[in-house]
């Protein structure tokens, strides 16, 4: 048979075009099953189970899970491979022959790996969707040849780096997720490049720099952005402009939170399309924009929280504000009359003062309502209209009265908290019959009667659970009288029960051993008596009965589990097993022979620790003998206070660099020296031993523009003060106690061996700095000063940026891996007042760690205090101190809203800038770079300097905490106010003492005036100056008794100079 000539050419055809397409076919299932090898571990086994080498390989791989082709060519087309739990090392350049694939979707599993540049052949994907799994390393450039691309997620990773330029060519792009991972750069210059993004998600990385942008530069991304999510990241700088803002028509979501953004809020009643604000946690201050809360703008969600906004709160008439939050502010005046439709409201942490029966007025629609650590007043009102409500917190107010039973019956109310207030009266039954309420605090107050157990889980069988829903329940430190029910036991979900600190009294009921999930139980401070309940629950972690009346064998299982302070002091009659009794203070011998053992024990304790106590102390004397004589030998050899005649009047001076390559010039002989450890050195050692002894515990107060090396204080200049001694310095220490400075300038040059010394790695906290360590070794420089953490400098960059930079001890920093991760969080802390870490330069010897922060033009306050003549300042006023005293005080709250003790709070760490005398704090939260070691020296200096809380002195381990910076500052405002030094020993009729027991003493006498400064005692001003004191006083209080840092700002605001 002849096969027609038309029919040959036709098969020969089809043949040919054939034959590539089941070639193209069979690489991409071979490039598949070259993927699979990547994933470890597949616990559906929906992966392996399916990805088999098929029977043909030229058709669709339609069997293999996750896997789309398109029909009409049998090629890939889709890879879809979310939440399966997957785990392996991807290799993504397997991928690269699936020509035609359009959707790569791997979320939702453990997935590691980097990004090839080889994906930009993959010209045909559209969405590429690798968040939440384990993929690091940086984007590759060639990313952005993907052209098609109209959705990106690459959250919940470990990316880094900065995401490469050239994101203008995916036109098509609408979706750019990149949450959660380690990008850095400048947010600005990523957002130029953004075209017809509809969604952008830039949140928790490292990003930078400022929203201050142009309308050429944002114009291209406004018109199409509908949600905006840049928090968490180190953004500085203001809010964009009226100009830029309008633009924005589209927007519906802007979270700008956790950032360092500062300044006013602009008008947003351009947006008429924005429901969701989040600008929480930042530096923003100013009064709350009227608009926000009233109909003009459409806002459903209005969080402002932890930031600096003051005034009173705006008219709340908005119909679709759902979410407010303006905790943690500064804002003061009235309650709103209206919550409009809210839900969700928090005004917790300001400076609220207003009656609280303003909730008469309040819409029932409140789910959540938090006013706690505000200035209320008033009792709380007997409204029945919250039936919606789940949480009530109104504790650290100032309410009195009895509480209303209808707090306990709301049908959906889970949380009240009531504590630290002045509530009186019974406890109202309704909370313990409630069948919702989980957690009830209602410690603090001036509660009597008895609590009202017997009968609650009864009383409602019909309606109550089997099991009460109570979890949490705190009624310590009231009045409360009578017997702990029986009925306790039937309380079976409590976690925690703290009934301390009440008049309670009669036996422990048995039925506690019923509590099988209590973990806290704290009845002490009560009038129990009787014996300790076997078979209390081994989930407890936390027991205390002390200073109760209870007798009797304590229980095996709690005697090996809980320290002796959880049972003593009290409970006379309480026997340990081994046969001791209580006592006044703890367990005592009621055996004879066990008094005689333990008799002899002590003694030989007492012998042993009386022996090494005396050979310490004559280790200690023979040492600090040696070091006078070895300073003497110093001073005499001319290594001491040297100036060679040298000594230059203050003025302009050209600076050797910071770190200058080491040469064969000859530099002055005042000129810092280091040992051969640092990698600084000079040519010279003729820095003031002295001085140098003296900086671990005195620190150097230097004006702005003259450098430490120069600094040296004669007998001839020192002023004449009397009563004061400097029990601070060190024995031949030339720095007295109220410490002086004079106005000469010597040249400081500080030199590198060799440019390998460099190879270190430099880190930035903010893209606005760009700069190599080269340049920074180039940088002229001063020394400003040395502490317990290391020697600072002012160094100037080419571009003429100037900047402080800290060189840090050896010894005292953590490993590189925790030193990134803490200085990067201090990093991220922006506000116009606290001074801003940039960066920080990390060596490849331990000598070699510095970290750089802005150059403030100002002096610190202890100069300003502590100056003599010539005085280039004059004498503060009061006014000025207490503008100063307050502006302090609110940085620090800006630190402590946030979790951050300052930890080295001192004068010389307040820096006045401009003649407004602008605070700027510095030196904050270094301990967290610390080793413990060096977390320890910081305190021990704290402590030589005055300024260290008795807490932190007594403490095995102490580290910096937020009540430990009140005491701090209220040592700083009494020397605000007596111009003395917290390190001076004043000697008086009751011998000599140091400036907080000089200043108690005093006052005490009825002669506090006596104690304050000449140039602001007396006149119209001493009623305010008095007041500021009492505020000083209440900072040194004992540790449980110290205000928080609002209450400070709060009694301090009030005082009219």
């Amino acid at each position: 048979m002849t096969i027609p000539p038309t029919v040959s050419l036709t098969l020969f055809l089809t043949f040919h075009l054939l034959l590539p397409h089941a070639y193209a076919a069979e690489e991409e299932v071979r490039s598949l099953l070259e993927f699979r090898k990547g994933i470890k571990s597949d616990p559906s086994n929906l992966i392996f189970s399916t990805w088999m080498p098929p029977s043909n390989y030229s058709a669709c791989p339609a069997a293999f899970h996750g896997v789309a082709c398109d029909p009409s060519a049998d090629l890939i087309v889709a890879i879809s491979l979310d939440q399966l739990g997957l785990s392996g090392d991807l290799k993504f350049s397997t991928l690269v022959p699936l020509k035609f694939l359009q959707n790569l979707t791997l979320s939702g599993n453990f997935l590691s790996g980097r990004l090839v540049p080889t994906l930009g052949q993959m010209s045909s994907l559209q969405v590429l969707d690798l968040s939440g799994n384990q993929f690091y390393g940086p984007i590759p450039a060639r990313l952005n040849d993907l052209w098609a691309l109209h959705f990106v997620n690459f959250s919940n990773n470990h990316f880094s780096g900065a995401f490469p330029s050239g994101i203008q060519n995916l036109q098509q792009l609408k979706v750019l997720d990149l949450h959660l991972n380690n990008f850095h750069g400048s947010v600005g210059e990523l957002i130029l490049e953004l075209r017809n993004v509809e969604y952008l998600d830039l949140s928790r990385n490292a990003f930078s720099g400022s929203l201050e942008l142009s309308v050429e530069n944002v114009s291209s991304l406004a018109n199409t952005v509908k949600y905006v999510n840049l928090s968490g990241n180190g953004l500085t700088g203001g809010f964009w402009g009226s100009d830029v803002m309008m633009l924005f028509r589209n927007l519906r979501i802007l979270d700008l939170g956790d950032n360092g953004i500062g300044g006013q809020l602009p008008d947003f009643r351009q947006l008429p399309n924005l429901q969701i604000l989040r600008l929480g946690n930042n530096g923003l201050y100013g009064s709350v924009p009227e608009g926000l809360l009233q109909a003009v703008v459409p806002l459903v969600e209005l969080d402002l929280s932890l930031n600096g906004f003051s005034g009173s709160i705006p008219k709340i008439n908005s119909t679709t504000l759902d979410i407010l939050n303006l905790s943690s502010n500064l804002i003061s005046g009235l309650l709103p009359p209206s919550l409009g439709n809210c839900r969700i409201v928090d005004l917790s942490k300001n400076l609220l003062s207003d009656d609280i029966t303003v909730l008469k007025t309040w819409n029932a629609y409140l789910e959540v309502l938090d006013l706690s650590f505000n200035n209320l007043t008033g009792s709380i009102p007997n409204v029945t209209q919250f039936q919606r409500l789940t949480v009530l917190n109104v504790r650290n107010n100032f309410l009195y009265a009895n509480l209303p039973s209808t707090l306990g019956s709301y049908p959906k109310i889970t949380t009240v908290d009531l504590s630290s207030n002045r509530l009186d009266g019974p406890i109202p039954p309704s909370f313990f019959t409630s069948t919702t309420l989980t957690n009830l605090n209602l410690s603090s107050n001036q509660l009597t009667g008895s609590i009202p157990l017997e009968g609650a889980h009864t009383s409602e069988l019909l309606v109550l659970p089997s099991v009460p829903p109570m979890e949490f329940l705190d009624l310590s430190n009231n009045l409360l009288m009578g017997e702990l029910p029986s009925d306790i036991g039937n309380w079976g979900r409590l976690n925690l029960l703290n009934l301390s600190y009440n008049n309670l009294s009669g036996l422990l009921p048995n039925e506690l051993s019923k509590l099988s999930g209590l973990e806290y139980l704290n009845i002490s401070h009560n009038n129990f008596n009787g014996r300790i309940p076997d078979r209390l629950p081994s989930s407890m972690k936390l027991f205390d009965v002390a200073y109760n009346n209870l007798s009797g064998n304590i229980p095996e299982n709690l005697e090996n589990r809980f320290p002796i302070s959880s049972f003593y002091p009290g409970n006379g009659l309480l026997v340990y097993r081994n046969g001791f009794l209580g006592g006044n203070n703890g367990p005592v011998g009621i055996q004879d022979k066990g008094r005689n053992h333990s008799s002899k024990s002590s003694i030989r304790v007492a012998i042993i620790v009386a022996s090494v106590g005396a050979a310490v102390m004559i280790a200690f004397v023979l040492l600090a003998y040696h070091r006078a004589r070895f300073q003497e030998f110093r001073a005499r050899s001319g290594f001491c206070g040297q100036t060679g005649g040298r000594d230059i009047k203050a003025g302009r001076f050209s600076r050797p660099p910071l770190f200058s390559f080491h040469s064969n010039m000859e530099h002055p002989s005042t000129s810092l020296s280091f040992s051969n450890d640092h990698l600084l050195t000079s040519n010279s050692r003729s820095l003031p031993g002295q001085m140098e002894s003296c900086t671990e515990i005195v620190e150097h107060i230097i004006p702005e523009g003259v450098a430490a090396g120069a600094v040296f204080i004669s007998p001839s200049q020192q002023a004449n003060h009397p009563k004061s001694s400097g029990r601070k310095s060190p024995p031949g220490c030339p720095i007295a106690s109220s410490l002086h400075v004079v106005d000469t300038i010597e040249p400081v040059s500080l030199d590198v061996y060799s440019p390998d010394r460099l190879a270190g790695e430099l880190f930035f906290l903010d893209a606005s700095l760009k700069f190599t360590a080269e340049e920074l070794s180039r940088a002229p420089a001063e020394v400003l000063g040395r502490s317990s953490h290391g020697t600072m400098y002012k160094a100037m960059l080419d571009n003429g940026h100037m900047l402080t930079v800290k060189w840090l001890r050896v010894g005292l920093v953590k490993h590189k891996k925790e030193f990134a991760k803490e200085v990067k969080k201090l990093g991220s802390l922006r506000h116009p007042n606290i001074v801003p870490l940039r960066g920080y330069y990390w060596g490849p010897r331990e000598q070699e760690r510095l970290i750089l922060a802005d150059y403030v033009l100002g002096d610190s306050l202890a100069l300003h205090l502590y100056e003599t003549s010539p005085r280039r300042y004059p004498p503060l006023s009061f006014s000025q101190r207490l503008k100063v005293a307050v502006d302090v005080a609110r940085n620090l709250m800006f630190l402590h809203d946030r979790g951050q003790p300052h930890g080295n709070l001192k004068p010389t760490n307040i820096l006045l800038a401009g003649p407004e005398y602008i605070v700027r704090l510095t030196d904050y939260g270094l301990h967290r770079l610390m080793t413990p070691a060096g977390v320890a020296e910081q305190i021990l200096n704290l402590g030589a300097l005055g300024y260290r809380a008795p807490e932190l002195a007594s403490a095995a381990k102490a580290i910096p905490s937020c009540k430990a910076d009140i005491y701090a500052f209220g040592v700083i405002m009494m020397e605000i106010l007596t111009r003395r030094s917290a390190g001076d020993i004043i000697s008086g009729q009751s011998g000599a003492v140091d400036l907080t027991d000089w200043v108690r003493l005093y006052n005490q006498e009825g002669r506090r005036m006596e104690c304050m400064d000449g140039d602001i005692a007396g006149g119209e001003q001493s009623k305010a100056i008095d007041d500021m004191l009492d505020v000083s006083l209440r900072c040194i209080l004992p540790v449980n008794d110290r205000p928080n840092i609002r209450q400070v700002i709060e009694e301090l605001s009030s005082i009219s100079a």
